[in-house]
């Protein structure tokens, strides 16, 4: 499975629900007493759930440096070997999980276990990331480096899509799949993440978190050019930010799958 910081999770979700939360009406929140939140992370999510929720929302993660920052009551445990009995809560969320786990399916069986009630995964589809820009040059190189960091990993980038299929056996009965786009937004004025993050592509840095895998995918010489490209690319960002007029949009598309325990 892979590890992310809270930097990573906090970047990578913000803003996430604060526009619509429609796409999470089928979990019936209003209902649920006992709420566990998977792979929470950071606790983005779980503060959403709560708001939601009269019950109690129950952070549940295996790195414990991440819980530490999460608002009791967080429990550490595993997606496929949860510390709960059978039937203990109503309902089991997971946000952006199953795409990182090598057995998604082992987690989603493990849900149902500890569900009396439903289970839902809200999963993204990795494959269909989009990118507009400002900078010419963006959106081809984020396509084309995305194309390479996702041929090199070992898990299913595209699962949100269809997560569904994964139910029959977990024995869960699909309710709905509801698509969410998320919108990660940079205008001016520019925050100091998105100052950070344009630092990080003139450097080449946001392609150096990446190098094991993006190298293992093409020659050498090619990973070069590309990094070469992607920081020309960086510094034609900072320019457009020094003069006030660079702006981003990246749309990732989630997928919020409901099911049921089946009968």
């Amino acid at each position: 499975m892979r590890r992310f910081d809270a930097d990573y999770l906090e970047r990578t979700r913000r803003g996430m629900w604060g526009d619509s939360r429609e796409a999470l009406a089928d979990l019936e929140l209003d209902t649920a007493q006992r709420v566990l939140d998977v792979g929470c992370g950071s606790g983005e999510l779980t503060a959403v759930l709560r708001e939601e929720s009269p019950g109690d929302v129950i952070g549940v993660d295996a790195d414990e440096a991440l819980l530490s920052t999460v608002r009791q009551p967080v429990v550490r445990g595993d997606a496929t070997r949860l510390p709960f009995a059978d039937d203990a809560v109503d309902l089991v969320v997971c946000q952006a999980l199953l795409i990182n786990l090598p057995e998604p399916a082992a987690a989603l069986a493990e849900f149902a276990r500890v569900a009396s009630d439903r289970v839902a995964v809200i999963e993204p589809d990795n494959s269909a990331v989009s990118v507009e820009s400002t900078v010419d040059a963006e959106p081809t190189l984020a396509r084309r480096a995305r194309r390479l960091y996702l041929d090199g990993v070992d898990t299913d980038v595209a699962l949100g899509a269809r997560a569904a299929d994964l139910f029959p056996d977990a024995g869960l009965d699909v309710v709905s799949t509801r698509r969410y786009d998320q919108r990660l937004t940079v205008t001016p004025p520019y925050s100091e993440a998105a100052l950070t993050a344009a630092q990080r592509k003139a450097t080449g840095a946001g392609l150096a978190d990446r190098a094991d895998v993006l190298a293992a995918s093409v020659p050498d010489d090619e990973f070069d050019r590309l990094r070469e490209a992607w920081r020309s690319m960086g510094r034609d960002v900072i320019d457009q930010m020094g003069a006030g007029e660079y702006e981003r949009t990246e749309t990732v598309p989630f997928f919020v799958t409901v099911g049921r325990i089946g009968e």
